[in-house]
């Protein structure tokens, strides 16, 4: 017998559960509002050489599902738990156990850097308090509470629970995501050599405002001269050459709120829009890559479990002058008035403005499929996925089609890991998951799919069995009616089957108000 069989036998004796001789450390990225195509893994023209590294050396999930939006997707991420259930009063529902929780008990360092969007306020005792990592199972935190924020000046931001807006007001070269780097880096050299660790990166990039250095946007002048109509075609060509999209897939119509890129009367502002955007994506790809640099030479990255996903697809929105809220600072650091607004006489990227890239970047970003974040179609929730892990995935380089979603993870993760998760959170029963491990698929064996899938927020509501789809438009523009598409005939619900199939409609429908009545039960216990 081998020193590691004996290894794996003896663990097995003392219930370690990890069919893995050494428990594997966790790397989570999840980025921003970016759409399914963006990546140059899956056909984007923007440069991200190191998150393609991880899909060339890892698995590529190509039917993977987020939640429509932002803290919605966090909440059904760390606790593998719907979020109609898991997210409660903008935070994370008491009974659920979270991913970092799970993890810490069994001896893991675990630290949070970016966004954690997950503060609500709970009402205690005519009171309120915000909900801070530490309080779900983070030893270290350092970033936002909040969901968006200048990249330049993030205020309110935060190391555990102290303020420390003064480290940007020094520095006239601070940039978020670049901080979120070095304090990812300082986590790991501060966790000891034998001490596993679970390091969860939430960055903001590449939500709005549009910021970035200049020399940074610079490198992509002109890059997006061609425009949205063009590049859309040129993506959907590499999707299909590089496998992450079946060849027959067709292009969906352009957005009615988008015009013809040849009437686009001002393409100067639009493409620096999506320079500026780039330039956001570039950078956090640079600072992943700095990450898995020092996981190399400390020769931790074969043990390191790592995930990449995003938390919706591309957001159309248009941000107004007008428009007020927590994120919006009133001044830059020195002192000048913020100029918020997609003004077409000011250029997007530096601190003073405040601006987003819009419906026809986001269509670009959502290629091939129709909608945006906020909305239940493809282009909302449908997101890609990247798992690399040296020492366990099978098949590098490849794809998997496994149909999947953010509640998957968790329970993949304390799978891989080994850890048998407490059947308690808060002193309670735990909300059981609502996911399931999909580790045989990152160790190349089939796996079925799950028998259903659930969304409900915003904009959009949906259910998907197989490859039935009945979606929902929520926008009240008009009296709205479940939408029914197959997609394995047409994956960006362009035809829709409802008047065909109504008994099909009238089963789902069914089904999703059976899911719905559950999932809210279980919230209100």
């Amino acid at each position: 017998m081998t020193s590691k069989t004996l290894f794996i036998f003896l663990c097995a004796l003392a219930g370690f559960s990890s069919i893995f001789a050494k428990k594997p450390n966790v790397l989570l990225i999840m980025s921003d509002d970016m759409g399914y195509s963006d990546l140059g893994c899956f056909g984007g023209e923007i440069r991200t050489p190191h998150i393609d590294s991880l899909a060339q050396g890892g698995v590529r999930f190509t039917n993977f599902y987020s939640e429509n939006m932002c803290s919605v997707s966090r909440a059904s991420l760390l606790t593998g738990v719907y979020h109609r259930t898991s997210h409660k009063n903008g935070a994370l529902h008491p009974r659920c156990l979270t991913l970092p929780k799970a993890l810490q008990a069994k001896g893991y360092a675990t630290g949070i850097m970016g966004k954690w969007h997950l503060a609500g306020k709970y009402q205690e005792n005519g009171g309120s308090r915000a909900v801070y990592p530490d309080q779900r199972g983070f030893d270290r935190f350092y970033g936002i509470l909040g969901g968006a924020n200048s990249f330049f000046a993030p205020f309110g931001l935060r190391r555990n629970r102290k303020p420390i807006d003064e480290e940007f007001m020094k520095d006239p070269d601070y940039y978020f995501t670049d901080a979120i780097g070095k304090e990812a880096i300082a986590f790991l050299e501060a966790t000891p050599e034998d001490k596993p660790f679970f390091l969860y990166l939430p960055f903001t990039a590449a939500h709005w405002p549009l910021h970035a250095p200049a020399h940074e946007i610079e490198k992509y002048k002109g890059k997006f001269s061609a425009g949205w109509d063009e590049l859309r075609r040129e993506r959907l060509k590499r999707m299909k050459e590089l496998g992450v999209i079946d060849p027959s897939v067709k292009l969906s119509p352009r957005h009615p709120n988008v015009p013809a890129w040849k009437d686009e009367s001002n393409k100067a502002w639009q493409e620096r829009r999506m320079e500026v955007y780039a330039a956001q994506v570039t950078i956090m790809d640079r600072v992943i890559g700095q990450v898995l640099d020092h996981l190399r030479k400390s020769g931790n990255l074969d043990d390191t479990l790592t995930f990449f996903t995003i938390d919706n697809g591309g957001c159309h929105v248009e941000y107004g002058a007008n428009r007020k809220g927590d994120y919006l600072p009133e001044k830059t650091r020195d002192g000048r008035p913020m100029k918020p607004g997609n003004l077409t006489e000011l250029m997007p990227g530096p601190e003073i403005t405040y601006q987003s890239y819009g419906y026809g970047w986001a269509n670009l970003s959502n290629t091939p499929y129709r909608l945006f974040k906020q909305y239940d179609h493809e282009g909302g929730i449908h997101t890609p996925m990247i798992a690399h892990w040296p020492n366990g995935i099978k098949g590098k380089g490849t794809t998997r089609s496994t149909l999947s979603h953010l509640v998957d993870l968790m329970p993949t993760i304390l799978e891989a890991t080994g850890v048998k998760p407490s059947e308690k959170a808060s002193g309670a029963k735990r909300i059981a998951w609502d996911g399931r491990s999909i580790l045989p698929s990152l160790l190349g064996k089939k796996q079925p799919d799950p028998a259903v899938l659930f969304f409900n927020h915003a904009r959009g509501k949906a259910i998907r069995t197989g490859n039935w789809k009945m979606v929902f438009n929520k926008d009240g523009k008009k009296k709205a009616k479940w939408e029914l598409y197959d997609l394995a005939k047409d994956p960006n619900e362009l035809n829709d089957l409802a008047t065909e199939h109504p008994g099909k409609v009238q089963e789902l429908s069914k089904l999703w108000n059976a899911r719905e009545k559950s999932q809210l039960a279980r919230a209100a216990k």
